[in-house]
């Protein structure tokens, strides 16, 4: 059972040359079997049965990552009084509100350097600024909005990037680095944090605060030997066309870097719309929204929605429910809401530019009698 050279010439075929570009048509896209033929080579059966192995278990994994959460949003909302609630949203500072946005804009910002650093990784670093920064934003906010962020994003990103001549390989190598630099930012603010702090995310995970600190140191020396090795020497993964160079020692404390960075700012938007008190150390809110937000990752749900949530309610029980709620839904309003809307008007946008740009006729120079 394999992909066969049939297929692979009707992807070939599927190309379309316009006076602009040459380029896939979106269309073409996304159908489930040009997709296959352009992503893959021919596959034994074995390795296919491999692979639609791993894909139920993790879609049993998302599935149970959102019932838990379901039902345990669905307790701690319960008996949740209404006018309270509104009450706690009249009472937002504006100056907070106004504050987190910027916060935000900041977190959005800093996604940017996520696709730099990945285009200058794979060596596709031609590419002006105004178009990557389009690209990042609009792939990274549709991406993490309507859920399985890895295809969805890598979609957004083909439709931009193959206008600058970048193949499907070029995408998955920069949905790698990418990847790479999220997890070492997190597992970096999770490793710190759960040593700082270890009984911040004993309210989520429930492990003794032991278990956590050994789980964060473990997560610091990872961390440390990753960077290790990538000092020492060039390090190549993938094999053929699939071929990343990592970056280097320095670089990679860069890559860190960016990934801190981007949950720094979140950190701190989320930290002005929860109630004020009682006070909680900045540091354990921030492995507390880390939980959160690697939970809201792994399920899959579309903007993280109940996931996400319902960790941060189970992970924040001290505060009041109806102003933990307000705060919560003001920092969706920022942080998914706002952005996913501006993001699909801006793709509609680009699309409605494109279709216009290509419905005009090419002028053809006049013949001299």
């Amino acid at each position: 059972m394999t992909v066969t050279n049939a297929a692979i010439d009707g992807v070939r075929r599927a190309r379309r040359n316009n006076p602009v570009t040459n380029e896939w048509d979106f269309v073409d896209l996304i159908r489930p079997n040009r997709v296959v033929a352009a992503l893959a080579e021919p596959l034994p059966l074995s390795q296919i049965v491999r692979g639609a192995g791993r894909n139920r278990a993790s879609v049993a994994i998302s599935f149970a990552i959102v019932t838990i959460a379901v039902a345990a949003l669905y307790h701690l909302l319960r008996g949740i009084d209404l006018g309270k609630f509104l009450a706690a949203l009249e009472a937002q500072s504006p100056l907070r509100i106004l504050i987190a946005g910027a916060l935000v804009v900041a977190g959005y910002a800093n996604l940017i350097c996520y696709d730099l650093f990945a285009l200058h990784t794979i060596g596709k670093d031609k590419i002006p600024l105004r178009v990557v920064a389009f690209t990042s934003f609009t792939s990274y906010t549709i991406g993490h909005s309507l859920g399985a962020a890895t295809l969805t994003c890598g979609l957004v990103r083909f439709r931009v990037y193959s206008f600058w001549k970048l193949d499907v390989v070029d995408i998955a190598k920069i949905a790698f680095v990418t990847g790479l630099t999220f997890w070492l930012g997190n597992l970096t603010v999770l490793g710190l944090g759960l040593a700082y702090v270890p009984a911040a995310a004993s309210a989520v995970d429930h492990l003794p605060a032991s278990a956590n600190r050994t789980v964060g140191i473990t997560a610091l020396c990872i961390i440390l030997s990753y960077v290790i090795y990538v000092w020492r020497q060039p390090r190549i993964v993938g094999a053929e066309r699939w071929q990343v160079t990592l970056p280097n020692g320095p670089l990679t404390l860069v890559q860190i870097l960016i990934g801190v960075t981007d949950l720094f700012f979140c950190s701190v938007a989320i930290s002005l719309l929860i109630p004020a008190q009682p006070p909680i150390d900045f540091v354990a809110l921030s492995v507390i929204f880390v939980f959160a937000t690697l939970f809201g990752f792994a399920s899959h749900a579309p903007g993280s929605l109940g996931v996400f949530d319902a960790a941060m309610l189970v992970g924040l029980r001290q505060f009041n429910r109806e102003d933990l709620v307000a705060g919560l839904l003001l920092f969706r309003l920022l942080y998914f809401i706002i952005p996913f809307t501006l993001a699909l008007l801006a793709v509609g946008a680009r699309e409605l530019w494109l279709a216009t740009t290509r419905a005009q006729p090419i002028a053809r120079p006049q013949e001299h009698s």
